[in-house]
């Protein structure tokens, strides 16, 4: 087993025994492969070991990867990276999924430029959970009402929330700014009562226990499955 292959799956190791620690079933939390920053060859190479979803913060690299790779079949491409106006129509063109959605602005351009061939845009809103002052994010009291402006959009389907809190050392300090997390989605989830509302992307390669302990369904891990960049 090559060295790509060991830490591909360790990774989907920690999220079996984080799931089962919890007494959640295995499948119930979804690996992210975020690839930014490699090549498309690694890609593909994670992708021959079974990984279907990734990750790209930088559109046109992304874009670029969807391109050269369009010959594999049934990879799921999520932005995740912050997105600016002048970048919507490619994201709405060449993506699956948009994790970043923190103003109206922005889903609106993504349902007004989504084309009308391909299937809706699945969105998550980035929430700054933990009030970092620097961070993107719709801040906690607007996210209701930033959810029920998405969801009512066409050609897109509000699925969730994902969270990007401030690196923390402790498990128990991760642990609780991803209950915080949890908690908002759980609110959410309720006063929306929108089925597909089903997605929490939380958790990177450091904090990735913590993030499934506290109701991650999604995490997003680069280093962890590709090495250090």
């Amino acid at each position: 087993m090559d060295e790509l292959s060991k830490r591909y799956q360790a990774v989907r190791e920690r999220i079996t025994q984080a799931a089962l620690q919890t007494g959640r079933p295995t499948l119930s939390v979804k690996l992210l492969a975020v690839s930014k920053t490699f090549p498309a060859d690694a890609v593909a190479a994670v992708a021959a070991l079974g990984q279907r979803d990734f990750g790209e913060n930088y559109v046109q690299e992304g874009v670029d990867k969807i391109a050269a790779l369009q010959g594999l079949t049934g990879l799921v491409w999520h932005c995740i990276g912050p997105l600016q106006s002048n970048k919507t129509r490619l994201v709405a063109e060449h993506f699956d999924w948009v994790h970043s959605v923190d103003r109206l602005k922005i889903a609106q351009r993504l349902s007004e430029q989504r084309p009308a061939h391909l299937p809706p845009l699945q969105v998550c809103l980035q929430v700054n959970v933990d009030g970092g002052p620097t961070k993107a994010g719709v801040s906690p009291p607007e996210a209701l009402a930033l959810a029920q402006a998405v969801s009512a959009l066409p050609r897109l389907v509000l699925r969730g929330l994902m969270t990007i809190p401030d690196a923390m050392e402790s498990f128990d300090a991760q642990l609780a700014v991803h209950t915080q997390a949890k908690r908002l989605f759980d609110e959410l989830q309720t006063a929306l009562a929108l089925p597909q509302f089903d997605t929490l992307s939380m958790g990177m390669s450091a904090d990735l226990e913590a993030a499934v302990q506290a109701g991650s369904n999604m995490v997003r891990v680069g280093t962890a499955v590709f090495g250090s960049r």
